[in-house]
């Protein structure tokens, strides 16, 4: 542990910036660059964006401005390689402030969002197969996934999958209302008439 001066407490060592510049330092090779882009296109269809915005809307006047609620942007995870991310419809990290400069989220910087919903579109195509997403949101670490895809028959649009003894376990649903774990509400499904 590093002595600091007598006069320096502990609370202001914290503080300090944890990046120093050291300009005498030379390294084995000259470091890769890596890029990890804050957009994409991706066609959204106008039913789609309505019920992401909703959904982010009312997330975010659910839980003020102590929790960061997000929408859209991508999530990094493996600071190796771009090409590992997501980008949900609407994700919530707890316990966070709300920071409305979010252009992406890479998680070796803010954590882990624990909860992410997803809304299938036939006017969207991201080129990854829904198990592949599952797949990814197991890696990341998600807590809860939710998905909802109106195409599909009543009873069958929401599915929701947990993480339980660290594996991401689909949930059995019984019609289109289940528990929110990390939430603690319920997510249910009506149709607009």
């Amino acid at each position: 542990m590093a002595n600091f001066p007598q006069h320096m407490d502990h609370t202001l060592a914290r503080r300090l910036p944890s990046k120093v510049d050291l300009p005498r330092v030379r390294y084995v090779r000259e470091p890769v660059p890596l890029h990890f882009p804050v957009q994409a296109e991706v066609p959204e269809g106008f039913n789609h964006l309505l019920v992401r915005t909703f959904l982010f809307e009312l997330l975010r006047f659910v839980l003020g401005d102590e929790h960061c609620v997000g929408s859209d942007q991508f999530i990094y995870w493996n600071a190796r390689n771009p090409r590992r991310c997501l980008s949900p419809d609407v994700y919530v990290r707890f316990n966070q402030p709300q920071d409305c400069d979010i252009r992406s989220w890479k998680t070796w910087e803010r954590g882990t969002p624990e909860l992410a919903v997803e809304f299938i579109s036939p006017n969207e195509d991201d080129g990854i197969e829904w198990e592949e997403k599952v797949a990814r949101y197991h890696e990341l670490g998600i807590q809860e996934l939710v998905r909802f895809d109106p195409l599909e028959p009543e009873g069958k649009q929401l599915r929701v999958w947990d993480r339980v003894k660290g594996d991401l376990v689909e949930r059995a649903i019984e019609g289109d209302t289940t528990p929110c774990a990390m939430l603690q509400l319920t997510w249910v499904v009506r149709a607009l008439r």
